[in-house]
């Protein structure tokens, strides 16, 4: 008979058909009495065979019910704070790798860990967009009507009246800001 090679498709398990030692082994059995015909032989050693799949297939059902129970989040835990700062290098690194060289400079220069920092800081505090947009509206504004009136009266104008401006509409900006967190508690 010799070696033959099956293969399950559907799982990709091979299975090795009786060898002629095994054969002979069957026939041997000290269970049975009688000698075997090739057809017994045949049908026993397709039974060997079909366990041999069960088992290799349960096996298999085995090692992929313990890889599903053991996914990275339930084996690792919480992602913890170098978890994230390893992943969010990694991802900064291949994205700066597909940007130009000037704009690849700029991104690690304004990615840099302590500018970055700095500008959270400065977002939560003093930079609030409310109050960007207001100083920005208010300079403005301001600034119109001070420039049409100086022009009507020949007034000359120092340049100093539009910073004013902006400092006036940003006070007015953050007071709103931060009289909008206290009453109704959401931050921005």
């Amino acid at each position: 008979m010799g070696e033959q090679l099956r293969s399950n498709q559907e799982n990709n398990v091979e299975v090795k058909g009786p060898s002629v030692e095994q054969v002979e082994k069957l026939q041997k059995n000290p269970e049975t009495d009688v000698e075997l015909s090739p057809r017994d032989i045949e049908a026993r050693a397709e039974k060997a065979r079909v366990k041999a799949l069960e088992t290799a297939i349960s096996v298999e059902a085995v090692g992929k019910e313990k890889a599903e129970k053991h996914t990275s989040t339930t084996r690792r835990g919480p992602i913890n704070k170098k978890q994230r700062e390893k992943s969010y290098k990694r991802t900064m690194s291949h994205i700066q790798n597909e940007l130009p060289v000037g704009s690849r400079m700029f991104s690690k220069v304004i990615h840099n860990k302590y500018i970055e920092k700095t500008s959270d800081v400065l977002a939560g505090t003093i930079m609030r967009p409310n109050a960007m947009l207001a100083g920005a509206f208010v300079a403005f504004v301001l600034t119109l009507l001070v420039y049409t009136v100086a022009k009507t009266i020949g007034y000359e104008l120092s340049g100093f009246e539009t910073i004013a401006a902006f400092i006036v509409g940003w006070i007015i900006g953050i007071t709103y800001d931060y009289l909008l967190v206290l009453f109704t508690g959401k931050k921005f």
